[in-house]
């Protein structure tokens, strides 16, 4: 692929730190009120934010198969219908591969505003299933969680990509 002027050479990703950083959100999403549970269903869904990102950056290590069975485990953790998030989430990884090649050209600005259908859809996703269920209208502020993830992307990709944009050392200078 052809890079950027000016763009930085990263370093490959680290499957550990990939990992860590979904366990970590996850972990983060549990926490009461995360990821649309609770009486805060404008909060952000950090783990949908992460699961974008490692599907536009390591479609190969983190897809759907990673996102249904976050997805399962939110459903249990919430109580929810089971299989809730885990639509929500594998439609949402779907599309972060899909569009992950035309995504990495544009800045990080632009990115929040091609990855934010992406989270107003997988949101539609959980309030249309819920509401199908029989479940109550969250409320309009249901929609305010797809905007702050949009928001929180540019933040995101800047702290996630940190370990990858490390100057690799210099090579010692070879016996001739």
């Amino acid at each position: 692929m052809i890079m950027r002027a000016g763009q930085q050479l990263l370093l490959p990703a680290n499957p550990v730190f990939i990992w860590a950083t979904l366990f970590g959100a996850w972990a983060l999403s549990m926490l009461p009120g995360f990821a649309g549970a609770g009486a805060w269903p404008w909060l952000p869904d950090v783990l949908a934010i992460v699961l974008v990102f490692w599907g536009v950056h390591q479609p190969r290590r983190v897809g759907m198969a990673a996102a249904f069975l976050f997805g399962l485990a939110m459903d249990v953790h919430q109580g929810a219908l089971l299989g809730q998030h885990a639509l929500a989430y594998t439609v949402l990884s779907f599309l972060a591969i899909a569009i992950h090649r035309r995504l990495l050209w544009f800045g990080l600005v632009e990115q929040s505003l091609h990855v934010a259908p992406l989270f107003f859809g997988a949101h539609a996703i959980e309030v249309g299933v819920r509401l199908a269920a029989g479940d109550l209208w969250p409320g309009w502020s249901v929609l305010l969680a797809p905007v702050f993830e949009s928001l929180l992307w540019p933040l995101a990709s800047t702290l996630l990509l940190l370990p990858q944009r490390r100057t690799p050392e210099p090579e010692t200078p070879r016996a001739r």
